[in-house]
């Protein structure tokens, strides 16, 4: 496992060895854009399967800082990509994003050049023996940086709670579903592939808030205020 936040690492490395599981776990501080480390990384563990998921995904801190998001999300992919052919790793899956769909954000961007720099490896022949596959993802219930924990939080404060507007909707999935169909995408084998899960119909941001203040017992507009900041 490889983060740049030791914290987050220290933390997912304790949940798994506290879990029982009977696996050998190396961890490493690694900055995804440190193209010198990573190249340590594959000498000495020579992995077969990169799941790559490093990237800046907050939309409104991406968009003061565009820089930043290309280098990290989507020139440091394409490097990635291009060391993970050079080290023979037989599956490389990017995880990618449903703001890459005709994005109208920075984070939405970088992540869709993300893909088209791994699609321009393939499409000039340049994968060696490395097969590529992108996951998009919608919102990811309970993950980090994901809208519902920010509620609860807002609930929990006593309000507001902050929907951009009434109208907005987003597409949701569990953690299970995400982990499925990340595995899901090296287990098939298919080369090349781009898989996006079917997640149903898309749902109103602004009902999700009011059913979680329902859920705490408590009446939106009543107990808890609920206010729109425009989209942005």
């Amino acid at each position: 496992m490889l983060d740049r936040s030791e914290g987050a690492l220290f933390l997912t490395e304790k949940m798994l060895l506290d879990s029982g599981m009977d696996v050998l776990l190396e961890t490493r501080v690694v900055d995804v854009k440190d193209t010198q480390q990573l190249e340590v990384v594959f000498e000495a563990f020579k992995p077969s399967i990169v799941y790559h998921a490093a990237a800046h995904k907050h939309v409104g801190m991406m968009e003061r800082q565009p820089m930043e998001a290309f280098l990290n999300n989507a020139l440091a992919t394409y490097e990635f990509a291009k060391l993970a052919v050079k080290h023979s790793v037989r599956n490389f899956c990017l995880i990618s994003t449903d703001k890459a769909v005709y994005p109208t954000s920075v984070m939405g961007a970088t992540k869709r050049l993300a893909e088209l720099a791994i699609q321009a490896l393939i499409a000039q022949g340049q994968c060696g023996e490395t097969d590529f596959s992108i996951v998009r993802f919608g919102n990811v219930i309970g993950s980090s940086g994901s809208v519902i924990p920010i509620f609860e939080q807002q609930i929990d404060r006593g309000g507001p709670v902050t929907v951009t507007d009434p109208k907005m909707t987003r597409y949701f999935m569990t953690i299970p579903e995400a982990v499925g169909l990340v595995l899901q995408a090296t287990a098939l084998q298919e080369k090349h592939a781009l898989f996006v899960l079917e997640m149903g119909q898309p749902v109103k941001i602004d009902a999700v808030a009011r059913d979680l203040i329902r859920l705490k017992g408590l009446e939106p507009d009543v107990d808890i205020e609920i206010i729109y900041t425009g989209v942005k």
